[in-house]
């Protein structure tokens, strides 16, 4: 429950976050559980810390998708979006 309280700033409230409106809260809960436990014994069988992916990183894989996603949700709040690089400084 508190991983699903995180918004955006850990890789555990990222996934609930993006899961939550597909499958349901319950359901996208019981799917980050999951996720802790796969963290879990992957740290138990390699002995290794856990290093948190972080917030962004579904944006971080594929950007093409998340503004798609982005034109997508401002689109159905009635909003036209034009997205134009950053200039190099």
């Amino acid at each position: 429950m508190a991983a699903s309280r995180t918004k955006d700033k850990t890789y555990l409230g990222a996934r609930y976050h993006r899961l939550a409106p597909r499958l349901g809260k319950r359901k996208a809960l019981v799917a980050v559980e999951h996720s802790m436990l796969t963290a879990v014994w992957h740290m138990l069988t390699n002995n290794a810390d856990y290093h948190d992916l972080g917030g962004d990183y579904f944006a971080r894989l594929d950007p093409e998708r998340a503004m798609r996603r982005i034109t997508r949700q401002a689109n159905a709040l009635g909003f036209t979006v034009r997205f134009d690089p950053i200039p190099a400084a």
